[in-house]
């Protein structure tokens, strides 16, 4: 049971790995759409996709009898709020790795919705659905979530319904090198969000915003970027952090009930009613930390969360921007980022969904920011020089963000314009 902060730390603790034992988790998220109507697709329709997957090897994850999921081997596709389809990667040494990764799963998924008339959408969010056209499923914490998370954030349910992200997974080799990572990464998210903004349609019109997705998570319940997470945010620190956080949900004896603004520490003090006054375990625990919506957040490892969903061609450049930073030149980004001022950080975090590039931090905008971390990430692929089947190392996945920099063009750039000329829906589904 837990019932002490040191529990807590030596959970954080537990997930020190040795530097060459590092790996990469990529998480990201698609919206499946019926192509024939233009709508997001129903329960029904995503059990005839998970049947279809069947075939590939993929194995049912069940919940009251209801099929929420699929696993094989370390990956698992699980089913979102309003039926977006997540694939939770594998632990993989590289991104090549993860690259092949995407790619077997586009080639399994792409058998399955031809069949069923399905088109895929990569975007940071739902450029067509009126949030009141968004279909759900059974799966039980969203009942509970859809009830309370309005509560404290007045786009928490568009974030549900209505958003896609790309997610990192890394891994970090002690306390002091988790604290550095953690750093950097809060740092740099006004940079994720310009660079990797792909979310400016919604609901068939220019939103105005460059990702609309990250303007959403900045009024979701439980969401942002805490003041404190600047703070060198060591293991004991991020442990207070969680401990003093609100409890989302709970489960009792299979089900789902609200926290009811308990704190985590009322759980461990044994001060849950709801709960006969029961301590929670390493599970609930994992459970909480999983539901702080935070644009970063600790675990047993790192996650990365600011980056917009974006097409098959695009996918792997994200990882590898990030990678190059934290596994391959970490040292060069913390002596940049050690110079900006917290504030100013946070100032272009709530300015950069709608200005994209043109932010400003430090007296630079975001477009200078960007092309200085782009060229550190690229010396930190280069120095791992980590040879893949093609014969190319990591730096092959920049290519993509290299093309943004060099036309100054983001994917929500783009889509503004190829959208805006003929207002084509078409326009909007993977190719």
């Amino acid at each position: 049971m837990i019932t002490h902060k040191e529990q807590i730390i030596n959970y954080f603790k537990s997930g020190i790995r040795e530097t060459k034992d590092f790996k990469i988790g990529i998480e990201h998220e698609k919206f499946l759409f019926d192509q024939n109507k233009d709508k997001r697709v129903d329960y029904s329709i995503i059990l005839k996709m998970f049947k279809g997957l069947y075939e590939f090897g993929w194995k049912p994850i069940l919940e009251n009898k209801n099929v929420i999921g699929l696993k094989k081997s370390g990956k698992s596709i699980t089913l979102e709020p309003g039926n977006q389809i997540e694939l939770s990667g594998d632990q993989l040494n590289n991104i090549h790795e993860a690259c092949s990764e995407a790619q077997n799963y586009l080639f399994e998924i792409k058998q399955v919705i031809k069949r069923l008339d399905l088109k895929i959408v990569s975007a940071g969010f739902d450029p067509i659905s009126k949030i009141s056209e968004v279909p759900n499923n059974p799966k039980q914490r969203y009942e509970v979530m859809t009830k309370d998370m309005p509560n404290g954030g007045e786009l928490s349910l568009d974030m549900m319904y209505r958003t896609c992200g790309t997610q990192l997974n890394v891994d970090y080799s002690s306390e002091k090198d988790f604290v550095k990572k953690f750093k950097v990464a809060n740092s740099i998210v006004p940079i994720s969000i310009a660079l990797f903004a792909n979310s400016s349609i919604v609901e068939k019109k220019n939103s105005g915003y460059l990702s609309y997705r990250s303007k959403v998570w900045q009024n979701t319940s439980r969401g942002g970027l805490p003041e404190a997470f600047f703070e060198n945010m060591n293991f004991e620190k991020y442990a207070d952090f969680a401990i003093n956080f609100p409890i989302l949900f709970i489960q009792k004896d299979k089900e789902y009930i609200s926290g009811k603004k308990y704190l985590f520490s009322d759980f461990m003090n044994g001060k849950i009613k709801e709960l006969e006054n029961k301590l929670p375990t390493e599970n609930d625990l994992t459970t909480h930390l999983s539901t702080i919506f935070t644009e970063n957040r600790l675990k047993k490892y790192i996650e990365l969360r600011s980056m917009d969903a974006c097409g098959w061609e695009c996918l792997c450049s994200g990882p590898a921007f990030n990678t190059g930073i934290l596994y391959g030149n970490l040292d060069e980004a913390y002596d940049l980022i050690s110079k900006w001022d917290k504030n100013k950080i946070i100032n272009a975090y709530l300015e950069a969904p709608k200005k994209g590039f043109n932010t400003e931090l430090m007296g630079k905008d975001l477009f200078y920011w960007t092309s200085i971390l782009l060229e550190i990430s690229k010396k930190g692929l280069e120095s791992r020089d980590i040879i893949g089947k093609g014969g190319y190392n990591e730096t092959h996945y920049l290519g993509h963000l290299e093309k943004i920099i060099d036309n100054k063009t983001t994917n929500a750039d783009h889509m503004i314009s190829e959208f805006s000329k003929n207002e084509n829906l078409n326009d909007l589904y993977d190719k």
